[in-house]
């Protein structure tokens, strides 16, 4: 099926909310929720295929989410561990990249190894890349860069005027990785949460009402419909008929 949308964004970056909302307005278990979360997933993975965009990432699990009930951080890491067992090879013979980014801390050893695993399994395809930000806040991304260059700068590796924007940016998890141009929250909330912070500089930002779970492919296209509407003048002035910027 090849369907895509004329200018669909290059990279879309996902804060997948409303789990335990979609949920509690059902009668049912948080865990349903984020059971039913996975199947978004898998119907908006599929979805980005084929509409062209080239990168999608997903805020998949927070440095904050660690403040969770023990209950209900074990259930995620079982869906987790789930999603790539059962659906890894999918995406692999789907030519779909895998990317991990956050940090190990915290995390038990069968998944850091489950998550080294797919990133290898999948390192050589080119299709879309699926970026999965898993143990990660931004704030915490960023300290980190600040400090590798400032060891950097006290080994007499780079000098103050070196430091620039691009230096910056490749110290971060996403080194490599495009900007999102479109950020897309679930649920109705309204805030970034710790997410991509430094990337979200110039990202279109949709706040869909849906909560997570009823998400997919008609979601995701009235979001990249708003998304094309917006004039992106990265700080510039607005485009007029018959002149240039």
């Amino acid at each position: 099926m090849n369907d895509q949308i004329s200018s669909a964004p290059n990279h879309i970056a996902l804060i997948m909310d409303g789990n335990g909302r979609w949920a509690l307005q059902r009668g049912l278990p948080r865990f349903e929720g984020h059971r039913r979360g996975v199947e978004a997933l898998r119907r908006t993975i599929t979805a980005a295929e084929e509409i062209g965009v080239r990168y999608l990432t997903v805020y998949s699990f927070s440095s904050e989410n660690w403040r969770r009930p023990v209950t209900e951080i074990s259930e995620l890491m079982g869906l987790l561990r789930r999603f790539i067992r059962n659906d890894l090879a999918d995406l692999h013979a789907r030519n779909v990249r895998v990317k991990v980014i956050g940090i190990n801390d915290g995390l038990s050893p069968d998944i850091v190894a489950l998550l080294a695993d797919a990133e290898a399994l999948t390192a050589n395809n080119s299709g879309l890349t699926f970026v999965v930000a898993f143990n990660y806040g931004s704030r915490r991304e960023m300290t980190d860069a600040i400090r590798s260059i400032a060891e950097d700068v006290a080994r007499g590796q780079l000098k103050p005027d070196d430091i620039t924007e691009e230096l910056f940016s490749s110290k971060l998890d996403t080194a490599g990785i495009p900007d999102p141009d479109l950020i897309i929250r679930t649920s109705g909330e309204q805030r970034l949460s710790n997410f991509l912070l430094w990337q979200a500089s110039y990202s279109e930002l949709v706040f869909s009402p849906a909560f997570w779970p009823d998400f997919g492919r008609e979601a995701l296209v009235a979001a990249i419909d708003e998304f094309r509407q917006r004039d992106r003048r990265f700080g510039g002035i607005p485009a007029v008929a018959g002149h240039s910027r």
